[in-house]
């Protein structure tokens, strides 16, 4: 395979008509760092309308080619539109590589259209490197539930393509550029070439407690924690006006959902304040957090969670619980 064949980097955009998913964003910043070591230019595909005002967005992030799609088949998901389209415009185009947000959907399409042009896919990267020497993108993921980290690359294919977790990386936009070349494409895949059909749609009954993925503040039980203690936690992020998260043992013993898991394996996460309690520091837990201030409580003053945090208090964690919180209602009152 020649790979001067292939050229720039693509990042799928999605969108609900009106709003860019985050993690869109987020890609086009982390991915126009790549483009910069490797010389590729950054090229954003847009299925379907989307507002100026989103774009604008997008040309914030550093892109230096936009490809506006449009035609049948986007007025909803659907896996063979997607994955037609990027079969299409990648046998016309021949990227490098194509990233996309490993949201439900992106986990849906991404691998369906890498098969079609019978290259690769790795799934859930939570690290990109651009590697000089090879010119090939090393994702990094966790592996084997979370206890070690694989590198996994696609040599002899293009393009390389990847789903990378939402939160994984930061919204930084690097500016506009001064030229961005815009592309219009018609792509259609027909109402008969789509073997599902929409007979009701019913929006999920959102929990905002369960969406920690925002949160400013969290407060983090790891697996230390004794169940009957659960309470006390809750108090405190109460108090604190935080969410309450736990690590992967804790949610594994169904103390609490998955959905307040933090990691690698679950929720990546960028509050101000994180205070974890009886966690031990792996590293698929720290590298999902990016906290301003990290404050960690844990009885074993070895533990590794201490060679991360700002701060560190050795102590029984719910006695630290007990003293932080009288400490707040001492200053409430």
């Amino acid at each position: 395979m020649n790979k001067d064949a292939y050229k720039d980097m693509w990042v799928h955009v999605e969108h609900d008509g009106k709003t860019i998913h985050p993690v869109s964003l987020e890609l086009c910043c982390q991915v126009r760092k790549l483009c910069d070591q490797s010389g590729d230019g950054l090229v954003a595909v847009v299925p379907g309308e989307l507002e100026q005002e989103q774009l604008d967005k997008l040309s914030d992030c550093g892109i230096d080619k936009l490809i506006l799609v449009s035609g049948q088949g986007y007025d909803r998901y659907s896996t063979q539109a997607y994955s037609n389209l990027y079969v299409e415009l990648c046998e016309k185009y021949r990227p490098s590589a194509v990233f996309v947000g490993a949201s439900v959907n992106g986990r849906d399409f991404a691998p369906h259209f890498a098969a079609r042009l019978e290259t690769g896919c790795t799934s859930d990267a939570t690290e990109l490197i651009y590697n000089p020497q090879t010119r090939d993108i090393e994702f990094v993921e966790p592996a084997a539930g979370g206890k070690i980290m694989a590198v996994i690359t696609i040599p002899e294919l293009r393009p390389q393509v990847g789903t990378i977790r939402p939160g994984t990386f930061k919204y930084a936009p690097a500016g506009k550029r001064e030229h961005i070349q815009i592309i219009r494409e018609k792509i259609s895949t027909l109402p008969e070439d789509i073997p599902t059909k929409l007979l009701a749609y019913k929006a999920n009954e959102a929990d905002p407690e369960l969406d920690i993925s925002t949160a400013q503040r969290v407060v983090c039980v790891g697996d230390g924690l004794k169940d009957e203690s659960l309470p006390m936690y809750r108090e405190l992020a109460a108090l604190l006006g935080a969410k309450l998260a736990a690590t992967r043992p804790v949610v594994d013993r169904e103390l609490l959902p998955y959905r307040l898991q933090v990691g690698q394996s679950g929720v990546m996460i960028k509050p101000k304040l994180y205070i974890c309690f009886g966690v031990s520091g792996a590293v698929n837990h720290v590298t999902g957090v990016d906290a301003e201030l990290f404050i960690a409580v844990n009885r074993d003053e070895n533990a590794a969670i201490f060679n991360y945090c700002d701060y560190g208090i050795v102590g029984d964690m719910d006695e630290v619980c007990q003293e932080m919180i009288q400490a707040l209602k001492n200053a409430q009152a």
